[in-house]
């Protein structure tokens, strides 16, 4: 194992106990065979691990099952379309306020050129659907900052920028993120007294516009929206004394967004600026012009942010997430001063929402990809239930890259997609042909997760072994990533193509769905090809897979090379590897018993149990273990069947 994994896999696990371990006989069933006949469903026996060594014939497809607890897959509302993005329907004078504004000249002469500036303040009170972390609000009344599971007292908080706080603290101290939970957790009056210290205190700390990394296009975004949102925590009261300093600090920031927003790079960024400065023109007198600005530059930002199947093109579920609720808040400041906001918005939202629910698993929380952490289920439900979007999870995605299947009580999501490119990505990882699957409420496999918190609670150290291919269920070869992770999020060469089919097949009086995938990470470097085939069980209680070798070129490489095939375990399971080092016995905290099998054709490949650790979705990281698989394999070419069965 290399340095960097061993870091990350640190946490103890007790030994076994020495008692007889028994494999039981799960590879009793005939050989798998496909026979065609006139009927247009394909029929087979019931198929043993072993024969998936064998390419089947290719079967054809059948009507996906009539499973009511699965609903069939969701085509969103509609698909985009260039009027989605269009510029709302204005007359000449408002293209010409957003084009003089656009040009620099004052909202105010662009708004009532015969009238003197109105004076600063607040045109409406936002009530935003959207709750925050109930205990966070009541942590930080008690003079506690938590963030990510991690607390620090507000009187040792560096508020100055730059400072030595962790990314995770950068994040919510300068971009106002404890506001919401702040206004979660008690009554507005109650709230003032802690709000107001923590407001002066950053603004003394931060007087000079644009300096240091508080002045990012994100965060400036984020703070501006947050108090323009979450204003009445702090202006109520003895908070009016705040009131000037707040109005000028919303301005002063507002105009810095406006010259700057456009230069970004990042696209959910760019959304975050966009998103304040259309709601500083809702809210704050002789707005239009800037609102008229701020609509225009958001929908292009969300055309180039979100891919044609909803999903953000970063391919991370907490990007997403946070799309989703500066939307709502956005949507929340129209209703604030009466106006109705752009049909791209709501259409955005009907998109955004299936997406980020194709990766709920059976515990209805997040699973855990390309950098996120695993969102509980309260929060999720928060989150689509202010967005007022009624939605069943989208099964199938072209562009966002994540395949779902629900058998029954068992649920696979399925990485099948290069990560994203250089300029969408945030905390990218090298997880391609990794899978998640949990059976009725419990995580069987799991990735694990969390590189965007580290800095809190999980170990800033060990951010890049998060986000490598070790920390994700699936094959690697040489202890090496499929795709280079480099710093700050980003990630290199490797992954550049994923062949994927789907379809659903006959086990004998059975049906199931399987997924293939293969892709070209390990290409270059070793010259061999990483395919995956998974097939899950209607009834989800068996989940059957092959891991492929196999030559990129028409002529192999001699020799052989080291592989490891990682399951990553759900919290709570204990794990212990049979006698004949081919399977490992599993039970779950719901009493259930699995077992994990290798085919006997699996060559050298045996069976070991490791530390991993898995990172909950308040940013806690958990002791689990992992299987691994591995041994050496033939350059040219080799196959590694296994099988997750439910055995009680």
């Amino acid at each position: 194992m290399s340095e960097g994994h061993s870091d990350l896999l640190n946490a103890a696990r007790e030994d076994a106990a020495d008692e007889m371990q028994v494999a039981l006989p799960l590879f009793d069933d005939p050989e798998p065979h496909v026979v065609e006949d006139d009927e247009p469903e394909v029929q087979a026996e019931e198929p043993a691990v072993e024969a998936l060594q064998k390419p089947a014939p290719q079967p054809k497809p059948v009507p996906p099952p009539a499973n009511d607890a699965e609903p069939e897959p969701l085509e969103p509302a509609r698909a985009l379309v260039p009027a989605d993005f269009a510029l709302p329907r204005t007359g000449p004078i408002e293209s010409v306020m957003r084009w003089g504004y656009r040009l620099g000249i004052p909202g105010p002469i662009l708004a009532a050129p015969l009238r003197k500036p109105a004076k600063p303040r607040l045109l409406g009170t936002v009530e935003t659907p959207l709750a925050g972390d109930r205990i966070a609000g009541i942590s930080l009344r008690a003079g506690q900052m938590q963030v990510a599971g991690l607390k620090a007292p507000l009187d040792k908080i560096d508020y100055n920028s730059p400072s030595k706080l962790t990314p995770p603290f950068v994040r919510a101290v300068h971009g106002f993120l404890w506001m919401r939970d702040l206004s979660s957790c008690a009554t507005r009056a109650q709230c003032a007294g802690t709000a107001g210290p923590i407001f002066a205190a950053w603004l003394k700390a931060n007087p000079q516009v644009g300096k240091g990394p508080a002045w990012s296009v994100e965060l400036a975004g984020l703070r501006l929206l947050n108090w323009l949102v979450h204003a009445p925590i702090l202006l109520i009261g003895e908070g009016e004394k705040h009131k000037p300093a707040m109005l000028e600090a919303m301005e002063t920031t507002a105009r810095w967004l406006d010259r700057q927003v456009a230069s970004e790079n990042d696209r959910l960024a760019q959304v975050c600026g966009w998103a304040a400065i259309t709601a500083a023109g809702l809210l704050m007198p002789d707005g239009k012009p800037r609102r008229l600005y701020g609509e225009a530059g958001l929908l292009r930002s969300l055309g180039e942010l979100v891919s044609d199947d909803g999903g953000v093109l970063s391919r991370s579920p907490s990007a997403q997430a946070e799309a989703i609720a500066l939307l709502i808040d956005l949507r929340a400041c129209y209703a604030a001063v009466n106006r109705e906001p752009p049909q791209g918005i709501e259409s955005i939202l009907g998109l955004l929402v299936p997406a980020l629910l194709s990766l709920r698993m059976g515990d209805r929380g997040l699973g855990s990809w390309h950098g996120s952490a695993a969102m509980s289920e309260e929060a999720l439900d928060s989150l689509v239930t202010a967005s007022g979007v009624r939605s069943r999870p989208m099964l199938e995605s072209r562009h966002w890259g994540y395949q779902r299947i629900r058998g029954k009580e068992g649920v696979l999501v399925f990485d099948a997609a290069p990560p994203p490119k250089p300029r969408h990505a945030r905390h990218a990882c090298a997880s391609t042909l990794a899978f998640e699957f949990s059976h009725r409420a419990q995580r069987i496999i799991v990735n694990c997760g969390g590189a965007e918190l580290a800095g809190a609670l999980v170990p800033a150290r060990i951010e890049q072994g998060l986000r490598g291919t070790s920390a994700h269920s699936t094959l690697v070869l040489e202890e090496t990533n499929s795709t280079a992770v480099l710093l700050h999020g980003q990630v290199g060469k490797g992954v550049e193509e994923v062949d994927f089919s789907r379809e659903t097949i006959k086990q004998g009086a059975r049906k199931a769905t399987r997924f293939e995938a293969v892709h070209n990470g390990y290409g270059a470097r070793f010259g061999l090809l990483h395919r995956r085939i998974l097939i899950l069980s209607d009834d989800g209680g068996e989940l059957r897979g092959e891991d492929v070798l196999e030559p990129s070129t028409r002529k192999g490489k001699r020799g052989k090379i080291g592989f490891a095939m990682r399951f990553h375990l759900g919290r709570g399971i204990e794990a212990r590897v049979s006698d004949d080092g081919h399977g490992v016995h599993l039970a779950l905290p719901d009493a259930s018993y699995w077992q994990f099998r290798l085919a006997g054709t699996s060559g050298e490949a045996h069976c070991t149990l490791e530390d991993s650790l898995w990172v909950d979705g308040h940013g806690r990281p958990h002791e689990v273990q992992q299987i691994v698989v591995e041994g050496m394999a033939a350059r040219s070419g080799e196959r590694f069947p296994w099988l997750f069965k439910k055995m009680g």
